[in-house]
């Protein structure tokens, strides 16, 4: 399943996918039903629920298309990832809506279900028949895709502090948990008053303990976008939230496999092209960044002064059972889930701490509070198994494993060099109690309908090692030695 590399120059690329963009997201050919079906409209609501809307804290909950792809024929390949790229732009969308039509909640229960959510479902059914045709071309048409169209709303648990306005993503609020969009007290935890959760796992006499490290930086030149060439290629903003990048310094919705090989990059040893990026984190102190007003960025909820992380270190490990084997050139890898707030936490994976604490607790669904001296630290365990055949996969999920709890790949799969991602920032505690008014939250990019929530945190990686530099970090980890 490798890529093929594109002839035309990136900046014809951009150009084209930007004019093809900006006619998907006029509505392309669709024809859009403004008005929601019967059911749909005398479907009742709660009390609680109209509070919710009413207050500005409920969300959109959209069943993820993308993740039920498991296969994709490669010549369908492109349009399908422009439309599910669309549909994420569509719940965007949506919730911009949402959150900006207070007004209209509170005098008409109905208004949500009717103006935002019924016509969402139409736009969706119309991209997701357009999914089933594509591959339908070229093989056996996908069934029962119709069934993931209609979204619903539900409660954020964003409930605004007392006395607290709500108003819209984008707005010119100084914290953004005012908002109603997140980050809340509730997303924070005092570290040190959460009991121990880490355990070690055994490793067997016959396991690769070596370590090889690169050496990439911190993206301290500030090379950032809000594309995702894994998920979205050839779609600006296909991420709906701003990357860091590190490693590769040409990476965006149109870098080929080709673009990739060529490129700079920011590691020491020039051997690592690879691309490792991740969710910039905010501070909510009022402060404009450069895209304050733009898709991505202030527009869709994420504003702030972006952090740049004081330490990254990128580490791979060997597997606890035996020996790795070296990892294909351009092989992706993403490792948790951007939507995990409404997708559930399944594949939920980064880890939240402190320095000091990473030996004893690691948070998953919650931003730590670390005492005074400590830092925030994000950790990102990738996947250490490889099916041996494919770089990607429909859902970029299913070429790639997680071992089991005894370190044992699943049948079939290879164990590979692991990377091991830590991020270490000089962030203080936010002053909960009076809704970071003192001290400011901070909070991840994400999809807006996401909310900041921690669980939400994930990272991406394409490996660009030249064939030298990944059998010298193969044998490093094969012989147990520490190597960069």
């Amino acid at each position: 399943m490798r890529r093929n590399t594109r002839k035309r120059s990136k900046t014809a690329r951009r150009a084209v996918g930007a004019a093809a963009a900006l006619a998907i997201g006029a509505g392309g050919l669709v024809a859009v039903n403004i008005y929601a079906s019967a059911d749909e409209t005398s479907a009742p609501k709660s009390s609680a629920q109209n509070q919710a809307l009413a207050a500005g804290t409920s969300t959109i909950d959209c069943p993820d298309v993308g993740q039920q792809l498991t296969s994709v024929p490669a010549r369908a390949k492109a349009q399908v990832d422009k439309e599910l790229a669309l549909l994420d732009k569509q719940i965007s969308e949506a919730y911009q809506r949402l959150s900006t039509s207070q007004k209209a909640i509170q005098q008409d229960p109905n208004f949500a279900q009717n103006a935002i959510v019924g016509p969402l479902k139409d736009k969706r059914k119309a991209t997701i028949d357009r999914i089933a045709t594509a591959i339908g071309r070229v093989a056996a048409k996908p069934q029962g895709l119709d069934a993931l169209a209609a979204c619903t709303l539900r409660a954020t648990g964003n409930q605004p502090t007392a006395g607290q306005p709500t108003a819209s993503p984008g707005g010119n609020n100084t914290n953004a948990g005012v908002s109603g969009n997140g980050p809340v007290a509730a997303d924070f935890v005092d570290i040190t008053k959460v009991k121990s959760n880490v355990r070690t796992s055994a490793r067997s006499a016959k396991a690769s303990k070596g370590v090889f490290a690169s050496k990439c930086g911190v993206n301290a030149n500030k090379l950032y976008n809000s594309d995702n060439v894994i998920v979205a290629p050839g779609v600006t903003n296909g991420a709906h939230h701003v990357h860091d990048y590190v490693g590769n310094q040409d990476n965006d919705a149109f870098s080929s496999d080709q673009d990739f090989a060529k490129a700079g990059t920011s590691c020491k040893n020039k051997g690592d092209k690879s691309s490792y990026y991740w969710p910039v984190l905010r501070l909510q102190d009022g402060t404009k960044e450069f895209d304050a007003d733009k898709q991505g960025g202030g527009a869709e909820g994420n504003t702030g002064r972006i952090l740049t992380a004081k330490q990254a270190t990128l580490n791979f490990v060997g597997s606890p059972r035996g020996k790795v084997v070296a990892m294909p050139k351009f092989l992706r890898i993403i490792t948790g889930d951007a939507k995990a707030f409404v997708n559930g936490t399944a594949n939920a994976n980064a880890s939240w701490s402190c320095t000091g604490f990473e030996n004893k607790v690691q948070l998953k669904d919650k931003y730590p509070l670390c005492p005074s001296g400590s830092d925030v630290v994000r950790t990102f365990k990738f996947q250490s198994c490889w099916d041996g055949t494919n770089i990607d996969s429909a859902n970029h999920r299913t070429h790639v494993a997680f071992a089991d709890a005894n370190g044992n790949c699943p049948t079939g799969f290879k164990a590979i060099p692991q990377l091991v991602q830590r991020l270490v920032y000089d962030v203080d505690a936010p002053s909960i109690k009076n809704n970071g008014k003192t001290r400011p939250f901070f909070a991840l990019d994400g999809f807006p309908e996401q909310q900041h929530k921690p669980v939400t945190d994930h990272g991406d990686f394409i490996n660009v090692f030249d064939a030298k530099l990944m059998n010298k970090a193969v044998q490093c980890i094969n012989t147990g030695r520490r190597c960069s």
